[in-house]
């Protein structure tokens, strides 16, 4: 059977394509998460999220199972998280902090086999993809999706280089991006850096893709001309749909009720 990743078949049709954040080990959330009609793809937070690479086989399973697709952000860009990430059965991976066009290169050949790449073969439970073996080495380096994270304003000034190494994806951390540019959140030049990002991907008939917290976040977003965007995370889902309930129950939300680490 050959290699089946939703998220690329969404976003070759032209199609908006909404997302969540898994941030949770818990197949359970995933797989609700995932049943949740519109959501085309889950992205598995092995960076900050308590997820680990002991987790990837099992989510990416429940997530693949219900028709959407898994990627794993892992923490850090070395080969050998990738092919951990990849040979789970990950229909791609997110890099963060993909801060130049070396970092960049070196990530897409940690991606694809030989001679495309340096990624060892050994896809034996990548079961989430429908194909495994020799199946899923001939659709691998062509159908699996590779993000990477703009946070940095070095890849802000370095977007055009970054885009000409053969990722899939350009997926802006606005939050990163605001604290390592110096500059409040929502304000002109953090709108700005985000406009360039979006401009370069347009540009170079890429997917521009950004994080966000909320549904109204969201919508902006895709209004301003993004593919792929995260409309929540599990966790702000749980804490948020949690509160508002106590606070209609009890007529009072407490001071400092706070849905994850993010603030804008």
């Amino acid at each position: 059977m050959p290699v089946d990743i939703p998220l690329r078949k969404t976003l070759s049709a032209g199609k908006k394509a909404p997302g969540a954040w898994l941030t949770l080990p818990s197949t359970a959330i995933a797989r609700t998460i995932a049943r949740t009609s519109g959501v085309t793809w889950m992205l598995v937070d092995a960076e900050h999220g308590l997820i680990t690479d002991k987790d990837y086989y099992d989510l990416t399973n429940a997530i693949a199972s219900c028709g959407v697709s898994p990627l794993i952000r892992i923490p850090d860009e070395k080969p050998w998280m990738i092919k951990r990430a990849l040979d789970s059965g990950a229909h791609g991976i997110m890099i963060p902090m993909a801060n130049s066009a070396e970092i960049v290169r070196n990530v897409v050949a940690a991606c694809k086999y030989p001679p495309a790449g340096i990624r060892g073969f050994g896809p034996m439970f990548t079961h989430a993809t429908g194909a495994i073996g020799g199946d899923y080495k001939a659709d691998a380096d062509q159908e699996l999706v590779i993000a990477v994270q703009i946070e940095h304003p070095n890849s802000v000034r370095d977007i055009d280089a970054i885009l000409a190494e053969g990722v899939d994806v350009v997926f802006i951390g606005p939050f990163d991006l605001s604290v390592s540019m110096g500059v409040q959140f929502g304000s002109q030049e953090h709108e700005d850096a985000i406009a360039t990002v979006l401009a370069a991907c347009q540009k170079a008939k890429k997917t521009s893709a950004i994080f966000c917290l909320t549904g109204e976040q969201a919508q902006k977003r895709f209004a301003q001309g993004f593919d792929m965007v995260s409309v929540t995370t599990d966790i702000d889902t749980l804490v948020d749909g949690f509160a508002s309930a106590l606070s209609t129950a009890t007529g009072n939300l407490k001071e400092g009720t706070a849905s994850s680490g993010y603030a804008t």
